[in-house]
Parts: structure tokens; C-alpha cells; sequence
């Protein structure tokens, strides 16, 4: 139950669904084999960035000297920051600006940046793995998180194979209700990380 969790926040997060239309656009120059490489290289790059951040995440935060409950708050005021644009079913500015939409129309790849980063392994997504990493870091924890990951990586790239169709098929309205409903998901988990990290900050608070 707990990696389903896991998995479900990872769907609602990075929103490949919601992201469709972006990678339509990103790679509409680009012949069927080329967007079948970039699809590929995309995922790829998404679940290498979310595996070293499970391994680092935590080592990162000592780095620093950030406590968990600190980093949950940020990250859950991130990840609620990126949920309201959701629900107004957009892409959060947090995610993607005008100046990396600039530089990616000029892009002859777009698979890494600013596909798989910004845009699918963002901020919002970064932080909830490493809040998860550092609750769950048993050597069980770690393998089942990879296992997760790997699992969305291949579900990510079966969604984006079946872009072309799956747009046609739900059209920019379809799209726009699922973004709105990961939106939500996204921000009660957000509050619910909040939640956790004011309860660490301040223990007395809630008697």
C-alpha cells in the first residue's frame, strides 16, 4: 500500500498524461522513429534523475544541515504552488518559463532538457521523492522505491508511444480535466506534507 502511494503521487506530480499535448508539440518537427527516441531517452533520463535522488536525497539534506521537517514544508508548498496551476490546467511556471520555451523550439533534442528535466523530473517531483527517501530508508525501502520508479518510467513511456492517439482521442478538454484532477491529488498531498513537517517543527503544537 505503501509503494502504491508512492507510484500514485509520482502520477499525479510529473501528469504524463497532462503532459501529452507538450510532448506532441516538443517533438510535432521530429519523424515517427525520432520521437520514438526521444520518448525513450526522455523516461530514461526521468527515472535515472528520480534513482540518484533517492540515493542522494538524504546526503544532500545533511549538506546542507536542512531537517526534514524543514524540507517538507518547502517541498510541500512547491508541490502545492504546482497544483494550483494545475487546476487552472496549466503548466506550472515553476516548471517551464517563456525563456525554456524559447530555447526549446530551437532545440534539435528536447528528450532531456526540457522534456525529462524540467518538465517531467521538476521541482515538485525531486522534493517528494527525497521527503519519501528520508521516511523510508531501509535497504527493502530503497529497492522497492527503484522498482516504483522503474515501473512509472515504463508506464511513462507507453502513455507518450500512444501520444498522437491518446490526444486525438481525449482532446485538449480531456486533458485539461485530468490535469485539474492530478491537480488536486497533488495539492492534498502537498498539505499533507506540510502538515507532517509543521507536526516535526513544532511537536508541542498539537498537544
Amino acid at each position: 500500500m505503501l509503494y502504491i502511494k508512492f507510484f500514485l503521487g509520482l502520477i499525479a506530480i510529473i501528469n504524463p498524461v497532462g503532459l501529452l499535448p507538450v510532448f506532441v508539440g516538443l517533438t510535432s518537427h521530429q519523424t515517427e522513429i525520432e520521437r520514438a527516441h526521444t520518448n525513450k531517452v526522455a523516461n530514461f533520463a526521468v527515472v535515472v534523475i528520480l534513482l540518484v535522488t533517492i540515493i542522494a536525497g538524504q546526503h544532500i539534506l545533511n549538506m546542507f544541515s536542512i531537517s526534514l521537517s524543514a524540507f517538507r514544508i518547502a517541498g510541500g508548498s512547491l508541490i502545492c504552488i504546482i497544483a494550483m496551476s494545475m487546476l487552472q490546467g496549466k503548466i506550472s511556471e515553476v516548471k517551464r518559463n517563456q525563456e525554456e520555451d524559447r530555447e526549446s523550439s530551437a532545440m534539435e533534442s528536447v528528450a532531456v532538457v526540457p522534456l525529462a528535466l524540467p518538465l517531467m523530473a521538476g521541482p515538485g517531483a525531486i522534493s517528494s521523492v527525497i521527503v519519501f527517501a528520508a521516511e523510508h530508508n531501509t535497504l527493502i525501502d530503497f529497492v522497492s522505491m527503484f522498482a516504483t520508479v522503474i515501473i512509472f518510467g515504463l508506464l511513462s513511456w507507453a502513455l507518450f508511444n500512444m501520444a498522437p492517439v491518446i490526444f486525438k482521442l481525449l482532446g485538449k478538454t480531456g486533458i485539461n480535466v485530468i490535469t485539474r484532477l492530478m491537480g488536486l491529488l497533488m495539492l492534498s498531498l502537498g498539505i499533507e506534507i506540510i502538515a507532517a513537517g509543521i507536526k516535526g517543527l513544532f511537536p508541542n503544537l498539537l498537544g
